[in-house]
């Protein structure tokens, strides 16, 4: 009885385990194969991220926000590098996948874990990248800014290193890591600057620096003319620009600052108040043409300064005057006196102007 029972549990025993690997291997191999597909995606993945990061610029941009030179000693430039991280992300997932087939266990909680961590972690890398452009860019803004000053590009380095920090701490609680250390550290290390900036600097406590102050007082007030003229320079830049462009946008038109027109150049201008006037080439009163030389006034033709009566110019016939009488005016007494009564004498009483009286 005890050797049949003996058999009965080798063969029970060797029957589970039999059933336990051909469970398992079924897992195993759907894992190899999952693992497999997704080695080959994450190696197309990382090409194309490497080939349209070089497209588009990244290494250049990378370059200049000065992440480049951290890279300098690496064999992998930015846009490989980004390549490689899609290459293991892809890969972790593939590996999440896999492991899935075997059921619950740490190891795909782990993975599961990192996966969900990914997407932070590309934000965080961004960051990074971005201020380090900002950072470059400010520092070079504020050198070529306050490049003809000695304190130019200490003020760009400062700058520079302020915008880092910020990017560095924006990236480290991006991905989470000691966001209650990072943050006190950043209000910390500010303080700290402020304070050394109010009370040593400012205060002037320590000897060296209150030299420094002085020199740098005295190269402030010396580069305070250069940068007036610099400043009248730039403003009469402008001035110069913006008459150049209003004399171009007239040319465009067909006008000058006058207002004429270049078409009307050549045509004369109307008299003013009824004073003379040069027309050239105009019909003048009387159906004679006149020339250079001859003036209206009051809209009446003369030549030469002459009155159109009398005189071989009149338009009367033989100079005469339009009055009767061999040219006198029709007044009475032989045309001597007006036709007042009283012996030419004008209607008052006495012969005397009224305001004379």
């Amino acid at each position: 009885m005890q050797t049949s029972s003996l058999a009965i549990d080798f063969q029970q025993g060797f029957s589970d385990a039999w059933s336990s690997i051909a469970t398992f291997v079924p897992k195993l191999l759907g894992f190899l194969v999952i693992l497999l597909i997704g080695w080959v995606i994450a190696k197309v993945v990382e090409k194309i991220v490497d080939k349209i990061l070089e497209r588009v610029g990244f290494d250049r941009l990378v370059e200049r926000g000065g992440i480049q030179r951290m890279l300098s000693r690496s064999k992998y430039d930015a846009s490989d590098l980004l390549g490689k991280l899609a290459f293991y992300a892809i890969l972790l997932i593939a590996l999440q996948m896999g492991f899935g087939v075997f059921g619950p266990n740490p190891v795909s909680n782990l993975i599961n874990g990192i996966v969900a961590w990914l997407p932070r972690a590309a934000v965080a890398i961004l960051i990074i990248v971005v201020a380090g452009a900002i950072a470059h860019a400010v520092s070079d803004l504020v050198r070529n800014a306050l490049g003809g000053l000695s304190y130019g590009p200490m003020i760009g380095r400062i700058a520079a290193v302020f915008i880092w920090g910020i990017g560095i701490v924006a990236a480290l609680n991006q991905i989470g890591v000691a966001t209650t250390v990072t943050t006190p550290v950043l209000i910390a290390v500010l303080a700290t600057l402020g304070g050394i900036l109010v009370v040593g600097v400012g205060g002037g406590l320590v000897r060296p620096m209150q030299q420094r102050w002085e020199s740098w007082l005295t190269g402030f007030e010396e580069e305070m003319p250069a940068m007036r003229g610099h400043a009248e320079a730039y403003q009469r830049g402008r001035e110069d620009a913006s008459r150049e462009r209003t004399g171009a946008q007239q040319a465009e038109h067909g006008q000058v600052p006058g207002g004429r027109d270049p078409e009307q150049w050549d045509q004369p201008q109307p008299a003013r108040g009824g004073g003379y006037r040069d027309e050239p080439g105009e019909t003048g009163g009387y159906g004679q043409q006149m020339s250079i030389g001859e003036y209206r006034q009051f809209g009446n033709p003369y030549r030469g300064g002459q009155s159109p009566y009398g005189g071989p110019q009149s338009p009367y016939g033989g100079g005469h005057s339009p009055y009767g009488d061999g040219g006198q005016p029709p007044y009475g007494d032989g045309g001597q006196q007006p036709p007042y009564g009283d012996g030419g004498r004008p209607p008052y009483g006495g012969g005397e102007p009224r305001h004379l009286r």
